[in-house]
């Protein structure tokens, strides 16, 4: 690896993303860690603008995230929605008191003309955050569920019915007419770059959205760095959401090996449970088999380590294929 190969690119979506990018900005420079958020799970709500996957991201990096929940800020009240509740309001999305305050100031700045990736960064800023945390575009995409029940929008099939309608077609709305955002394109083409990390993620919610916009796709498979992506099945299963059921019920078989398929020639490494090292034997892909279950501090970091070495040897050519 050449010594001035340091930035590393993070692809994330909310809560196993979220996990993996905070062990990455442990044991790099954060300041050198641009992590690329999903946006399609946004969606207005109340009136106000909410972007979950970059508000779990920021709170995540922020050291504000609830660890029981996985979403939203700790040590969180609820005064708001109980009184919501009590008026007949729209309480299936739950809104804490102090998470409220971030949707009220992005939903201020959005309609003043401000973008999403401006409003983001400000908010980063002021919570002391090193990452530069950048929505994958500033242009509208959203997630479209088709399913036995009908058309719904992603948050509605995901919270309101907890993704209990059986899924038929996932759609990313928006996303053939969308621009990748300048700032994810641009640490995509850095000479500088180390590496770019797929994150564990839910790929069809998550990951997929973002390899949606094409300009976004084309500069992940043109960069010069090993684009490494990191398994979010482990065993056979996910470890939390619906990324299972769906695939599923899509007929995708729920193994590593299917999600490997899916990102296709991206990917020039990957990194999965050493419960799932024999089953991927069958990829042609260098593999590295680690812990891939972050319950700990101490275990995303370690990820993020395994991580980088994998693409610190494909960069030295010290990794290949497997025979």
């Amino acid at each position: 690896m050449s010594a001035v190969a340091s930035r590393v690119v993070a692809l994330s979506g909310g809560i196993g993303g979220a996990k993996l990018v905070l062990g990455l900005s442990r044991v790099m420079p954060p300041g050198d860690l641009v992590a690329i958020v999903n946006t399609a799970d946004d969606f207005e709500h109340l009136g106000l603008a909410i972007s979950p996957d970059l508000d779990t991201v920021m709170y995540t990096l922020a050291g504000l995230d609830d660890p029981q929940r996985g979403w939203g800020r700790r040590e969180e009240t609820w005064t708001f929605m109980s009184a919501l509740a009590a008026l007949g309001g729209e309480s299936w999305f739950k809104l804490g008191d102090g998470d409220l305050a971030t949707h009220i100031e992005r939903t201020r700045r959005l309609r003043l003309g401000e973008s999403l990736s401006t409003i983001t960064a400000d908010l980063c800023r002021a919570l002391g955050i090193a990452v530069r945390v950048v929505p994958m575009s500033d242009d509208k995409v959203r997630t479209v569920i088709e399913t036995d029940r009908g058309t719904l929008d992603f948050q509605d099939y995901f919270v309101r019915q907890r993704c209990a309608p059986m899924v038929r077609e996932v759609i990313y709305a928006g996303a053939a007419m969308a621009r990748a955002q300048s700032e994810a394109l641009a640490a995509l083409r850095d000479p500088a770059l180390r590496a770019v990390v797929i994150c564990p993620s839910n790929p069809l919610l998550s990951i997929e959205p973002m390899l949606a916009i094409r300009s976004l796709r084309d500069a992940v498979a043109g960069c010069a760095a090993p684009v490494i992506a990191v398994s979010p099945i482990i065993g056979g299963g996910a470890v939390k959401g619906p990324t299972a059921k769906m695939m599923a019920e899509l007929g995708l078989p729920v193994t590593v090996t299917t999600v490997a398929r899916r990102y296709g020639d991206l990917l020039d490494g990957y990194v999965l449970d050493h419960a799932d090292a024999e089953e991927a034997r069958t990829l042609d892909l260098p593999l590295r088999a680690a812990r891939t279950l972050m319950v700990s501090l101490a275990d995303r970091e370690a990820l993020a380590r395994e991580v980088l070495a994998h693409a610190d040897a494909l960069a030295d050519g010290d990794e290949r294929k497997p025979a």
